[in-house]
């Protein structure tokens, strides 16, 4: 018997699985890569050694407004690591530097003073100046153009007032990106609410290359590398982590070529085989992104790409706050059938795509070929408002799936942490 451990929220729930019906357990490489030297030590050595980039320090020199883009409450970037790094590296360069760190929330709720503490220690909160980034504020933002989509490009009005752009962030493989960091602290990161859903629109959602793992030809990607060019974003400090949100590499310099390289480091240990099963086990990896039923769509994505044809996918997500987005939770709320959530998104034009609109869809391609059993805080209503089904654990869910297809003996296949693999046919 295989006991195996699935991450929920800060902990972990476990469960027993006869070891001849276990198909394959997929994990990213990430979990059991050993780094060269402590977290602090690898993100000095990207610092010193940029890449296609001047040092931070010298960038710094002359620059009097320097704006800081750093991840949200929703992320796992060891901000407590890397931000005292880059904040030292910035005022090497200039001591006198007025630094603003903006919070890049996308389409998020705010950030509260509560999490910023969190992320950043109390050192940070209390003596440097924090700007949450909100989309919604019209009056924050600057127009500066059009996007390659036709979309409008409207950004946080800081980057103008900015002598020198920086972000941090984390790389992960992402579910219509291809992967997280790099271009997307600017977009979605600190981009108007208008722009986030002209890019985030039903075509480029559908489109083949708006995958897990795919830069090339992805037409999201393609916005969003114009967005931070058009930004003047100038440097980047990204991190790769491991299951206990432990930076193992650290990638440092210009936008898109450190970026690149980060992810082809990704790429290297998150590529996973898929191992076709009928029941497909999943999570999120934990806080913080089990913390809602729309963070959770992603693990889904990565249980579709190996969960045979009328499968069953079980996902194990805490979802503290609920559903994360009303929008999102009312599109299937509302719905009678899933197959008219996905005809009335796909026939939106960019100019017409809803809030959440990206996360329905992806949700509704994966409800519309498996049956779906979460593991959840979530109220048993919300769930099965969304088309879902609710379980109380690991072992009732697999019970369920198991009814469901219609076999006690079926095989199945596991994913500890379905936002750390790229599941590859």
């Amino acid at each position: 018997m295989a006991k195996v451990s699935l991450p929920y929220g800060r902990g972990s729930l476990s469960l027993e699985i006869p070891d001849d019906r276990i198909a394959g357990i997929l994990v990213s490489k990430a979990h059991e890569y050993r780094p060269e030297d402590s977290e602090t030590a690898l993100v000095s050595k990207a610092l010193d050694n940029p890449i296609a980039s001047l040092p931070l320090r010298e960038l710094a020199k002359g620059k009097q407004r320097v704006v800081i883009i750093t991840s949200d409450h929703t992320r796992p970037v060891p901000s407590h690591v890397t931000m005292p790094l880059l904040l030292e590296e910035v005022r090497k360069g200039n001591a006198g530097a007025e630094i603003t760190i903006l919070v890049a929330t996308g389409y998020h709720r705010l950030t509260t003073e509560s999490e910023l503490r969190q992320k950043y220690g109390d050192l940070i909160v209390e003596n440097e100046r924090i700007v949450v980034h909100n989309a919604f504020r019209e009056e924050d933002m600057i127009n500066l153009g059009t996007l390659p989509s036709g979309g409008t490009l409207l950004l946080n009005r800081l980057v103008r007032e900015a002598d020198l752009l920086v972000a941090e962030g984390f790389i992960e493989p992402h579910f219509f990106a291809g992967f997280s960091g790099g271009r997307k602290s600017v977009l979605p990161g600190i981009a108007s609410k208008d722009t986030i859903l002209a890019n985030h629109c039903a075509q480029f959602i559908a489109h083949e290359k708006s995958r897990t793992g795919i830069l090339e030809g992805n037409p999201i990607h393609a916005d969003m590398v114009y967005a931070a060019r058009v930004a003047g974003l100038k440097f980047i400090l990204n991190v790769v982590i491991n299951e206990e949100k432990k930076v193992i590499k650290a990638f440092a310099g210009d936008f898109e070529q450190a970026h690149e390289e980060g992810c082809r480091f990704v790429s290297k240990l998150a590529g996973v085989k898929a191992v076709p099963a009928e029941i497909v086990i999943t999570t999120n990896g934990g806080y913080p992104l089990d913390q809602n039923i729309y963070q959770s769509v992603k693990s889904m994505t990565a249980a579709e790409a190996t969960c045979k044809e009328g499968g069953v996918i079980i996902v194990v997500s805490q979802c503290s706050d609920g559903h994360g987005g009303e929008g999102f939770y009312s599109t299937f709320a509302q719905a009678k059938e899933l197959r008219a959530v996905m005809d009335d998104i796909i026939k939106r034009r960019a100019d017409e795509t809803v809030p959440d609109q990206w996360e329905s869809q992806i949700l509704a391609r994966v409800l519309l070929k498996h049956r779906v059993i979460m593991v959840t805080d979530a109220p048993r209503k919300m769930v099965e408002d969304m088309h879902m089904l609710w379980a109380p654990s690991p072992a009732a869910a697999l019970e369920m799936a198991e009814k469901l297809v219609g076999d006690h003996r079926a095989k199945v296949t596991v994913i500890p942490d379905g936002v750390a693999v790229i599941v590859q046919q």
